[in-house]
């Protein structure tokens, strides 16, 4: 039960927590009774280093009890000023102050009152003393060789439990062997001396664990003569002593440790052996120990009594002993006498039965004095019993029963206490109690009555007995109401009543939900080394949420709350995390919900998945040339069924140790007929497969060699290689290890020129290449391969066209003409060569070119050679990507798998002009509230003679509205600048500038620029470098900078750091700069705000320029393809033009704006 801290102490009642059902009356300290000691010393030992003793005696008893002592059964009082009492009690210390010896012996307390007197069992006060070995003076021993001695420990008396060690100086065990023993008393034994035994610091140490003492006694010196005639002899014992003759007897207490021990001098060493006479020694429970020399039973019980002998012998003879066991016992109770409180009128009896052996004698105590002097008429007094008649108050008293017998005295208390009182419920009035629906409930009513009470329950409102089989009165007045409902919540009332008369108590009983879990996910299989989440979902009645506690469990063992010591599982309230799933987390995993009125557990079995453990027991069988059948055992699946097994076998003779899988078997089956090759040493294994993975491979079987065969199949893949015309190089795959079927393993190579009616050649190899040459460049062959080994041949082979070795060819194309399609692009037409010419595998025609003077200024070109390849049989090509304006020359090849063959006469062409490149820059150098002054370079390829420029411009103020598009046609292609008037002021403007020839204008030039307001800064670009406060503003620029740069060099000579952004930007990569610069240069910033409007081309019925034809869309290589109508593929190679520079400069817009 606990209680509640509102209310009146509202008590929760528990099923589980019933007091007091059966137990004995106990009578209440408010009523008069016997004194009752409750509390006592067993054994007190004064150690040395304790503060102080307390000997102890508490008792209770109505009136209070008084306490008197004897000490070895004469009166002792506790007033001795050295001695210091406890209040209430008849408890007492003694100091240590060095006078404790005075004090020690044996003590009992009484405990009185009018009613009667108690007795304690006898104390035992031991004060130990300081254990010491005496000063003496050891003489030295010596002896000779191979004879016997005794090193007497003799270790002073002290407070159990005693342990010896023999030692050196240096507090090194001494060795014991066979030869050499030490016995329980502590003395050290030789069956035979050896010289290696002369030392002069023998020690013997005596160890006190209860006192925290060790003691040494003083060294002894033996030394061991050496012998030139050692003499054996038959065994003698030594242990028993001599003078105990041929038996002894001994007495052990059941439950103790029986040691006997056996050791005999002679040489060669006697062997020591144990038996039982007339029985086995017993099992389990017997250990022989130190080389055979002592004989331990642990437990010992009666069984274990009888005749023990042990016997040493060696070559020359033996020596033994008989050991007579008796086994007793101390007292113990079989039944004791029992307190009874009893009416006036009535009987009783007391017994008292003790066991032990020799039997112990029962001795009878009234009050700690004989019965004879607390005479009644009608009772009897047996040695094993007191029984009473006709019980009145005057038999009130303390009955002593004492058991006795040579090993000890127990002695126990039964009070008697006759009392006639009016019924005392000592359970609380107004109880309230609380239990959970589908629980026991239980009301209590604790109560004490002599004369015997009834009791019974009634709800307040009914005001009757409760009736039915779902309640039930305990004899200690407790109410049981079973499987509780909510009808059953209300106020209760308890009556007791005996012949003095009846009293009454009421209580209350509330009715809560029942608690309710659920654990999620239910039942999960999750694989190994993966994460599970478990939650616990509770539900409870909300006057027990406080108490809720919730817990996890696995298969019945509790988790800490934070998890385990790793970290792997961790708790945290409802929620479990497994990290790292092992096998053993498996398991049937319980969430608890405690509450203070009950409690629930919900369960989830875990399934761990792993893969396979490797099949077992591999076994083969039905050997045959040709097949075997292997069986196996499957390993744990894991809880994941297996779905096939991987056979692997290891026998290939060129890479030993290497498996290979061999088949397949369905998960159902366990064995399998394997089909095997000839002439191979097979070892298997066998792996199994779930959907977890696969396991770790089985222990391999047994060997298994097959007898050799000639080859079952013959080489494949037979081609041919040639560097030289004529030549055939012949080759095949080799046939595999596995493959051959035995040993001597050849190829026989059979050709003959396809069609010809003459015999085949042949020419047998062990390599798999064969050179033939041929009389005739590139004639086609059949050939064959046949294997061959020192069993026979393989299979008739089939034969394979292969051709003799190609000739470059030996003439060139002729070239019909050159299409001119545009200033970049043109068109070649030339002649096939015949196919007798070719002399091989034709591959494609080549075209090559080169430029050779730009038509603009007349300077010769240095020679680049630019190659384009066309693949098959065809007769013309497309070359792109051509300079304008220039002069070329053209030749074309024919080539073949040897390679290419002689070049065509050159053919020259000239390409037409084409519109000029965008200018090279665009600046406005001046400005002004309405004109604009703008200079310009010329374009880096001008491809033809330059008629002027095109300069267009609009507004584009910071909006989205754009003005309309005005153009300035420039006539002079020498002018270099322009002044525009009539602008806006403050207006900000886009130009465009583009050039052009008699075929167009090219791509334009951009540039942004907005004029000045009304009277401010007019004439800003005008000797503005001559203005006072320029100079300032400049000087006060290049001072900051100079500051800038010195505070960077000392941070980072201080390892200061800057982004890499900041770095990329003060000190870019030429390389990726220049990348940028030809990937985005012809677009400007501008062109990508959003403005309003259309885009209108300027191009104004302009050709194509060159740049916009590409090897790439021509060639067959890797840059990208081209097809013509489905007609062909071109492949090229190109080199760029010496000297040309790539665009870099300012930005550039395709298309202008306009509103």
């Amino acid at each position: 039960m606990g209680l509640l801290s509102h209310g009146r102490g509202l008590v929760l009642s528990l099923i589980f927590f019933l007091l007091k059902f059966t137990t004995a009356t106990e009578i209440p300290l408010s009523v008069q009774q016997v004194p009752t000691i409750i509390k006592q010393s067993r054994e007190q030992v004064a150690f040395p280093f304790d503060e102080y003793f307390q000997i102890e005696c508490e008792a209770k008893g109505n009136p209070e009890p008084v306490f008197r002592w004897t000490k070895d059964d004469k009166p002792f009082h506790p007033s001795d000023p050295r001695i210091i009492m406890s209040n209430n009690s008849g408890t007492f210390k003694i100091p240590n102050e060095g006078h404790v010896s005075h004090f020690q012996g044996k003590y009992r307390c009484f405990a009185s009152n009018s009613l009667g007197v108690a007795m304690s069992e006898e104390i035992d006060f031991i004060v130990p003393s300081v254990p010491k070995f005496p000063k003496e003076k050891i003489e030295p021993l010596e002896v000779e060789e191979g004879d016997s001695i005794v090193l007497n420990c003799n270790p002073p008396k002290g407070l159990p439990p005693l342990h010896i060690y023999w030692m050196n100086i240096e507090l090194e065990h001494i060795e014991q062997d066979e030869r050499v023993y030490m016995s329980q008393d502590g003395d050290l034994y030789f069956a035979n001396v050896e010289e290696k035994d002369s030392r002069n610091d023998y020690c013997c140490f005596a160890a006190f664990p209860r006192l925290r003492t060790i003691v040494q006694k003083m060294p002894m010196k033996l030394t061991v003569n050496s012998s030139n005639s050692i003499k054996q002899r038959k065994p003698r014992l030594l242990l028993p002593p001599p003078e105990q003759g041929d038996s002894s007897s001994l007495t052990i207490l059941k439950g103790d440790r029986l040691l006997l021990e056996c050791f005999a001098e002679g040489l060669p060493t006697p062997q020591i052996e144990w038996n039982k006479l007339e029985g086995d020694l017993p099992k389990g429970r017997e250990t022989k120990e130190n080389h055979g020399k002592t004989l331990k039973i642990e437990n010992v019980s009666f069984q274990d009594k009888g005749l023990y002998r042990c016997t040493a012998s060696n070559f020359l003879g033996i020596a033994s002993h008989i050991f007579n066991v008796t086994v007793e016992e101390p007292p113990y109770w079989i039944k004791k006498p029992e307190s009874g409180v009893f009416s006036t009128g009535s009987s009783g009896i007391l017994l008292c039965e003790a066991g032990g052996y020799p039997r112990p004698t029962i001795k009878w105590r009234v009050n700690g004095k004989p019965p004879h002097n607390h005479p009644f008429a009608g009772d009897v007094v047996l040695p094993n019993e007191i029984s009473f008649t006709n019980l009145h108050p005057n038999h009130t008293a303390v009955y002593q029963c004492e058991a006795s017998n040579v090993h000890g005295t127990i002695l126990t208390n039964a009070n008697i206490d006759v009392v006639d009182v009016l019924p005392l419920i000592q359970t609380k009035d107004e109880e309230n109690y609380a239990t959970v629906a589908g629980y026991s409930a239980f009301l209590h009513c604790e109560f004490f009555a002599s004369p015997e009470a009834v009791v019974t329950w009634q709800t307040v409102d009914a005001a009757k007995p409760l009736e039915g089989r779902r309640y039930h009165v305990y004899k200690n007045g407790t109410l049981q109401i079973r499987k509780a409902t909510e009808e059953d919540a209300g106020s209760y009332s308890c009556w007791v009543e005996n012949a003095i008369g009846k009293t009454a108590v009421t209580a209350s009983l509330d009715i809560r939900n029942a608690t309710k879990l659920t654990v999620t996910p239910k039942n999960p299989r999750v694989h190994k080394s993966h994460m599970l989440e478990l939650h616990c979902e509770s539900t409870c009645d909300f006057h027990l949420k406080h108490s809720l506690k919730l817990s996890w469990s696995k298969d019945g063992t509790g988790f800490e709350t934070n998890g385990t010591e790793d970290g792997r599982i961790v708790i945290e309230g409802a929620n479990m995390t497994i990290s790292n799933v092992t096998l053993e987390d498996q398991g049937l995993y319980s969430c608890s919900a405690q509450t203070a009125l009950d409690s629930v557990t919900e369960v989830t079995q875990v399934t761990v998945l792993d893969v396979p453990d490797p099949p077992v027991n591999l076994h083969l069988s039905e050997r045959q040339n040709r097949s075997v059948r292997l069986s196996w055992q499957a390993g744990d699946d894991h809880n994941s069924n297996i779905s096939e097994y991987i056979v692997e076998f290891e026998g290939n003779r060129e890479e030993p140790g290497k498996w290979e899988e061999l088949t397949r078997v369905q998960g159902e089956e366990t064995t399998v007929v394997l089909p095997l090759a000839p002439y191979v040493r097979y070892q298997f294994r066998v792996m199994a497969l779930n959907e977890v993975g696969r396991s770790q491979p089985s222990q391999s079987s047994d060997h298994h060699e097959t007898p050799p065969a000639a080859p079952d199949k013959n080489p494949q893949n037979i081609r041919v290689q040639a560097s030289q015309p004529k030549e055939m190089i012949i080759k095949w795959e080799p046939l595999k290890s596995m493959e051959q079927n035995g040993p001597g393993l050849e190829y026989k190579v059979s050709w003959k020129p396809q069609g010809a009616p003459e015999e085949w050649e042949e020419e047998t190899v062990t390599n798999h290449t064969l050179r033939v040459m041929t009389p005739t460049v590139y004639a086609p062959y059949d050939v064959q391969v046949q294997a061959i080994n020192q069993l026979g041949s393989g299979p008739e082979p089939k034969s394979v066209t292969l051709y003799s070795g190609e000739d470059y060819p030996d003439t060139a194309p002729v070239i019909h003409g050159v299409d001119i399609i545009n200033s970049t692009l043109v068109k070649v037409e030339w002649s096939t060569i015949p196919k007798d010419r070719v002399h091989g595998h034709l591959r494609g025609y080549q075209v090559n070119w080169w430029k050779t003077r730009n038509l603009l200024d007349r300077r010769t070109h240095p020679k680049e050679v630019n190659i384009l390849r066309f693949s098959g049989q065809r007769n013309y090509g497309m070359v792109p990507s051509l300079d304008a304006f220039s002069e070329f020359h053209l030749t074309v090849l024919a080539y073949n798998s040897k390679g290419p063959g002689p070049e065509s006469e050159p053919y020259i062409f000239q390409t037409p002009e084409g519109v000029p490149e965008q200018p090279s820059f665009l600046k406005v150098i001046k400005v002004d509230k309405d004109t604009v002054t703008l200079s310009w370079g010329l374009p880096k390829k001008l491809n033809g003679n330059l008629t002027g420029y095109l300069l267009q411009y609009q507004i584009i103020n910071d909006t989205y509205d754009i003005g309309e598009l005005n153009e300035v046609n420039i006539t002079s292609p020498l002018k270099a600048s322009w002044h525009l008037s009539n602008l806006n002021a403050a207006t900000k403007y886009k130009f465009y500038l583009r050039a052009c020839t008699s075929k167009g204008c090219g791509k334009p030039v951009t540039e942004e620029s907005a004029t000045l307001g009304e009277g401010k800064y007019a004439g800003l670009y005008e000797d503005i470098s001559t203005q006072g406060w320029f100079i300032g503003l400049m000087c006060a620029i290049a001072l900051l900078t100079l500051i800038l740069l010195t505070v960077c060099f000392v941070k980072r000579n201080r390892g200061g750091k800057y982004s890499v952004k900041e770095k990329e930007d003060l000190h870019p990569d030429p390389e990726v700069q220049s990348v940028k610069d030809e990937t985005f240069g012809e677009y400007s910033d501008s062109d990508e705000k959003p403005l309003k409007g259309s885009l209108r081309s300027l191009t104004r019925d302009m050709q194509a320029t060159g740049s916009a034809d590409s090897l790439v869309e021509y060639g067959e290589g890797d840059q990208g393809l081209f097809n013509e109508d489905g007609s062909f593929i071109g492949a090229y190679a190109t080199s760029k033009e010496k000297g040309s520079v790539e665009s870099n400069g300012s930005s550039t817009a395709t298309f202008p704006l306009r509103a």
